[in-house]
């Protein structure tokens, strides 16, 4: 005995293509982005708003690796030379999360600032 497959509809694709794309806009309410240079961060300090989701994009513009690292964010992520990270955060509360480039700690220095 054979049982026939369900039919899926293009009612039932478009359903699921909207829910999956309105989980993915969902993800993140806000967008910002750093830039390693030189293997400082820049802008060196950055401001976020309070109480959203961050979706933090760190372009490495050296050939050579860094990392992004904050103890007070609890986040830690490798950016190859000539590559870009994303990062989630959030949502934070109102402060200042300093971070740095465990690679060139003298120079790749920064702070998040949510506000």
């Amino acid at each position: 005995m054979t049982t026939a497959a369900p039919k899926i509809t293009p009612t039932v694709v478009t359903l699921l293509v909207l829910t999956l794309v309105s989980t993915v806009v969902q993800a993140a309410d806000y967008e910002a982005k750093l830039a390693i240079t030189n293997h400082k961060f820049e802008p060196a300090e950055l401001t976020v708003p309070v109480g959203q989701k961050i979706k933090l994009l760190v372009e490495n513009k050296d050939a050579t690796p860094e990392e992004f690292e904050s103890n007070e964010l609890n986040r830690e992520k490798i950016v190859v030379g000539n590559g870009t990270v994303t990062i989630f955060l959030g949502p934070l509360e109102a402060g200042r999360y300093p971070f740095f480039g465990d690679f060139h700690q003298e120079t790749a220095q920064g702070v998040l600032i949510a506000k």
